[in-house]
């Protein structure tokens, strides 16, 4: 169910760290080894994490993050909540299908699967998100949300990537903006942005690349 009441503002904090606000809700995405500036949230109502690869949870720093946001609700797939129940951080573990709320805001948990690497390189779970009915991030994987979104977030490069299959996948999804992510080993994203950029705009997309740090508004 879309939230059209809460305004949306999204930020981005280096590489696949989110910070997504709906209203006075502030919901973090993925703290991983990559990014940096998170460190001095406060106010957070949920931390939320798709798979426990280190450039997307860095648990150390989420600990560290926790003690600022004692009353922030962790939240994430089966492995990620088995590896940081190891350093005594309680973790709400969640799997594809699951619907939850997160201060009144309403979270769809989708997909299951990391897009693979290599043949026999293994990979572990990875779910994806839909928030408030607006915003969907789908983790390592190009698992569509299961429903229609007016943001979505896009892999910009990875070992597991190609560039033709981002781009069907915002067409197939089709929402009214897309913000790159996932861009954090880059020297330089002009190539990866650009082709992204060129096909957003022939389906009318706003293809929007967030300043890391500063609040973007949709």
């Amino acid at each position: 169910m879309t939230d059209a009441s809460r305004t949306l503002t999204l930020s981005k904090f280096r590489h696949s760290c989110l910070l997504v606000e709906l209203g006075e809700v502030r919901i973090l995405l993925d703290p991983g080894g990559f990014s940096a500036g998170f460190e001095s949230l406060t106010e957070l109502s949920a931390v939320l994490l798709t798979h426990q690869h280190p450039d997307h949870l860095d648990a150390g720093r989420l600990t560290t993050l926790l003690v600022s946001n004692p009353q922030a609700e962790v939240i994430a797939d089966p492995a990620s909540t088995a590896q940081l129940a190891e350093l005594g951080v309680a973790a709400r573990a969640v799997n594809a299908g699951d619907d939850l709320s997160v201060a009144g805001i309403s979270i769809a948990v989708y997909g299951g699967r990391h897009a693979e690497i290599a043949p026999g390189f293994p990979t572990p779970p990875n779910v994806g998100y839909a928030i408030g009915g607006l915003f969907a991030y789908s983790g390592d994987a190009y698992t569509p949300p299961p429903e229609p979104v007016q943001v979505l977030a896009i892999p910009t490069a990875a070992p597991w990537l190609r560039a033709d299959e981002t781009v069907s996948y915002l067409q197939q999804v089709a929402p009214k903006a897309v913000v790159p992510v996932h861009d954090g080993m880059l020297a330089t994203t002009d190539l990866y942005y650009n082709i992204y950029r060129r096909y957003a705009t022939e389906q009318d997309i706003e293809f929007r690349v967030l300043d890391d740090g500063k609040r973007a508004l949709f």
